[in-house]
């Protein structure tokens, strides 16, 4: 790289940081939840600036939290594995075979590249399930669409959360990383 590029580089970044510099220091210390869909996550060049930005967000003083969906992925186990994925007005009908996948594919797949690529920034990131220590309790969830009820199957509707677990991890430096999966008061899982 020539020394007018790498000059040139270097200011914009500059630029950039002290652009965000009042925002860093305004929310230091603050939680901040990031969703990542499944969707972003197809392009392997996304997920490692994503990982960076959430590990400079880390470094920066601020508690970043990641909740991954993992749409995409699971249609394409599904599919793999030969089991019928319905979608309705939009909404995918998850079948108690398919959650099975729903399951494997977000805690066992996705989570564990988040996780990786984060960590190869540093040792921050830990996989947590919103099964896991009753993070996230849910209800069947109920879809209207235009006065029509439609029948998900086993999706859930977020009734509570119980953050304990994700203080922990963030009181010690950590990046929770977290599937998108719950537990109902039934046992079953959303």
């Amino acid at each position: 790289m020539s020394p007018v590029i790498a000059r040139q580089r270097a200011t914009e970044k500059a630029s950039v940081l002290a652009e965000a510099m009042p925002w860093l220091l305004r929310f230091r210390g603050a939680t901040v939840v990031v969703k990542y869909g499944g969707h972003a996550m197809v392009d392997d060049e996304l997920q490692r600036t994503f990982a960076r930005d959430i590990t400079f967000m880390r470094l920066a003083g601020l508690r970043p939290v990641v909740v991954h969906g993992g749409g995409p992925q699971i249609s394409d186990m599904l599919q793999r594995l030969e089991i019928p994925s319905e979608f309705v007005r939009g909404y995918r009908v998850t079948t108690p075979e398919a959650l099975d996948v729903v399951r494997m594919v977000l805690t066992g797949q996705v989570q564990r590249q988040v996780v990786a690529h984060i960590n190869s920034h540093g040792p921050f990131a830990v996989g947590v399930s919103g099964e896991d220590a009753g993070l996230f309790t849910a209800t069947r969830a109920v879809i209207d669409v235009d006065g029509e009820h439609i029948d998900v199957g086993a999706v859930g509707a977020i009734a509570s959360v119980d953050c304990t677990l994700i203080e922990s991890l963030l009181d010690n430096g950590m990046i929770p990383v977290i599937s998108s999966l719950a537990s109902g008061d039934d046992g079953q899982t959303f």
